[in-house]
């Protein structure tokens, strides 16, 4: 599938198929490759389905944290998609997601988080940029998934590239220490959405015991697990991931 980004209103995303607005949420170190297949099957399967891409490295210093990554994204619903969506973030991006249901609840139809930060989460904290260490990054990156085959030379090469300059590294902890301390444990019961939680059983950066207390927390969500799966669930197994989450959106809408 060929997909072409547009740029409007300085945001910068793709979109495919017609039908009911669903937006993909990456992951700090993520991209259009981490949603590929969800983009193909949703928009095959009766939904729009937008990727947009975070400004994770092009916003201003004052707002380049959680607050203004919300910001964008509620911008992008306003201005682009122009009605509630189903919002389906990974890592950061169900951080993201979780910020907007919350404060933007007009925006969100229903709320798909899969190994999403808000409570917990192992990051590489403040060693991440050891810089000229392909190895580490290597190790890193594939430590994320449970199949380490599923982190692609490509994709550590992206990963790479991003903590070898100076000013990307700087801006990656800038917003990993935000969404650490944006911990959502006391709001999470004011969300009144239907919530998807897809999560990997061996997912080692926001472990099982995360997924369990989003799904005690937020009132109307259902938890589905992936066995032999890490952190991204929608990379690493796409068609189960795809299956349950299909189904689920069938049965909330009937």
């Amino acid at each position: 599938m060929i997909f072409n980004f547009r740029k409007e209103k300085k945001h910068i995303y793709t979109e495919a198929g017609e039908g009911k607005p669903i937006v993909l949420l990456h992951g700090l170190m993520g991209g259009l490759s981490n949603f590929e297949h969800q983009i193909e099957f949703f928009s095959n399967h009766g939904y729009k389905v937008y990727f947009l891409e975070l400004p994770l490295y092009s916003l201003s210093p004052l707002k380049t944290n959680i607050l203004g990554l919300t910001g964008h994204v509620a911008s992008f619903l306003k201005s682009i998609v122009k009605k509630p969506a189903i919002l389906i973030g990974n890592s950061l991006g169900g951080h993201l997601a979780l910020m907007l249901t919350l404060k933007k609840p007009e925006c969100v139809d229903a709320l798909v988080l899969t190994g999403s930060s808000g409570l917990y989460e192992r990051s590489f904290g403040d060693t991440y940029p050891k810089r000229g260490s392909y190895e580490y990054i290597k190790n890193k990156s594939e430590e994320v998934f449970y199949d380490p085959k599923v982190a692609t030379k490509e994709l550590v090469d992206q990963v790479y590239e991003t903590v070898s300059d100076r000013s990307k590294a700087i801006k990656t902890i800038q917003i990993a220490r935000s969404a650490m301390k944006h911990n959502l444990s006391s709001e999470l019961k004011n969300i009144q959405k239907d919530t998807c939680l897809i999560w990997g059983k061996q997912d080692n950066v926001t472990p099982p015991e995360v997924a369990v207390e989003f799904n005690e927390c937020i009132s109307k969500s259902q938890l589905f697990w992936i066995d032999k799966c890490g952190h991204s669930a929608m990379m690493e197994k796409p068609d189960e991931f795809n299956k349950i989450l299909l189904k689920w959106l069938k049965d909330v809408n009937k």
